[in-house]
């Protein structure tokens, strides 16, 4: 029997050596996208101090410098039913891919049977009933089929694909949920901020308000000035309502991606003056980066995958060779089961080839090329999408600066014309028009400053996640 076992493995080996590859050769498309980032006025560096980080290789941890921000990342990543189901779709992939990989070797089984028989015997003239029984145990395998051609062996690696296809996909999601974990939080910030400017705002209102009363009540105001005073203070008033809705809206929106109730301690007061991500990122990088996002590794592992189904496909015009084999024991006895001599063995090779199956083989094959031409052009859109993202960050980041000292130079403006109208109101000087003017232009000109420190907030955001950086 052990002779037979090696002969039957040896075989098995030699036949398992002699297969072959039909899938095409995989050769990396090239990037359709421009070697290097676009260069221009919008493109001007403007990273900070030191060398710049690659996103890939930086943690969320180290890049995101507020320890808010990142506790509240933390819980996110912990809790978000988004990123749940990313991950259990990883462990489907993985089980199909598990169950697919078991075709390439032959299942074994045991078997054992008992058979009992009686069936009437005339001899001599004489009837009697003979009564036997047969006792048999066997190890077998049965259909397993050769891959000669690497059908299963393509299926296999096309299982495997997809399964790596769906791990970056939920690195992907864990990207994007920090992404909007730190936006949201940055939004609830500047909001809290817009509502503080509010506040203050209507307390300026006010008191101008209360004066141009007076001022009316003295006969030296008229009541065109008191309604014009009563208008900012009541438009403040409703700006401090609709910031107040804002901040609500945003803590909840907060607490939908954090997938729990944020503690008060880790939610923002408003928007600090200090960054709270790292600003040394690199302007100018090469398109070979865009490999490192785990939405385009995706998309790569995806072609890999169709890649392999073509040889599949092709596989299958070709003769499918299965094994049928088994080794055991057979007795009359149930003693003498296992005994010298009772071995039994049996090997049933077969072969199918197709003949006439009426164009199933080639509409396989023309869909496993057409998703192949498929996915090559969602892997390039893909490409061309992220190359998009950067150079749009890039082009944002490059003006930021400037944007930013405009905005505080127009702020500080503001509230010296402010200053100045007012004391010349008051002091006769001018008119209440031009005091209010200026009190209008300081309150726009401060949410303006908070909106423009807000974009340049969340588009290092936005750069780092659209860099390839956030999964560690």
């Amino acid at each position: 029997m052990k002779r037979n076992i090696k002969a039957l493995g040896a075989i098995t080996l030699s036949l398992a050596l002699a297969a072959c590859d039909m899938a095409p050769k995989y050769v990396r498309p090239e990037l359709p996208v421009p070697v290097g980032t676009p260069q221009g006025d919008a493109y001007a560096a403007n990273g900070g101090a030191g060398a710049a980080i690659v996103p890939a290789d930086t943690a969320w941890r180290d890049f995101f410098t507020d320890a808010r921000l990142a506790r509240v990342i933390e819980t996110a990543l912990a809790n978000n039913r988004d990123l749940r189901i990313a991950l259990a779709n990883v462990e489907q992939a993985r089980a199909q891919y598990k169950v697919q990989r078991a075709d390439l070797l032959p299942t074994v089984a045991g078997t054992g049977t008992a058979t009992y028989s009686e069936q009437p015997l005339v001899q001599f003239g004489q009837s009697q009933r003979l009564n036997t029984d047969v006792y048999q145990a066997q190890l077998g395998i049965s259909s397993w089929e050769i891959d000669l051609f690497g059908r299963v062996r393509n299926l296999t690696k096309a299982a495997q694909e997809q399964y790596f296809a769906s791990v970056e996909t939920r690195n992907a999601a864990q990207t994007a949920l920090i992404a909007e974990t730190a936006n949201a939080w940055l939004t609830m910030a500047a909001d809290q901020e817009r509502l503080r400017i509010a506040s203050d705002t209507e307390k300026a209102f006010g008191k101008t308000l209360e004066l141009n009363k007076a001022r009316f009540d003295k006969g030296i105001a008229s009541e065109l000035e008191v309604r014009q005073a009563q208008t900012s203070y009541d438009s403040a008033r409703s700006d401090i309502a609709a910031a107040t809705t804002l901040v609500a809206q945003d803590q909840n929106a907060l607490n939908l991606l954090v997938g729990t109730t944020v503690p008060a301690s880790d939610l923002p007061d408003a928007l600090a003056q200090n960054d709270a991500t790292l600003d040394n990122l690199p302007a100018d990088i090469s398109s070979d980066v865009l490999l490192r996002r785990p939405d385009i590794a995706s998309a790569e592992h995806n072609l890999l995958a169709a890649n392999a189904n073509i040889g599949a496909a092709r596989a299958a015009f070709f003769p499918t060779v299965s094994l049928t084999a088994a080794l055991g024991t057979v007795s009359l006895g149930l003693s003498g089961l296992f005994k010298s001599g009772s071995d039994t063995w049996s090997v049933a090779p077969g072969a199918t080839l197709p003949i006439f199956d009426f164009g199933r083989n080639k509409g396989n094959l023309r869909y496993a090329k057409a998703t192949y031409d498929a996915m090559l052009a969602t892997y390039e859109k893909s490409v061309q999408t992220g190359f998009r993202e950067v150079a749009d960050a890039l082009a944002r980041r490059g003006t930021m600066t400037q944007q930013v000292e405009a905005q505080m130079s127009q702020r500080d403006s503001a509230r010296v014309a402010y200053t100045l109208s007012n004391a010349r109101f008051r002091a006769g000087v001018d008119s209440f028009l031009t005091t209010l003017d200026s009190q209008r232009s300081l309150y726009s000109a401060e949410q303006s400053l908070v909106a423009t420190r807000l974009t340049r907030a969340t588009n290092m955001v936005e750069l780092y996640r659209a860099m390839g950086g956030g999964l560690k």
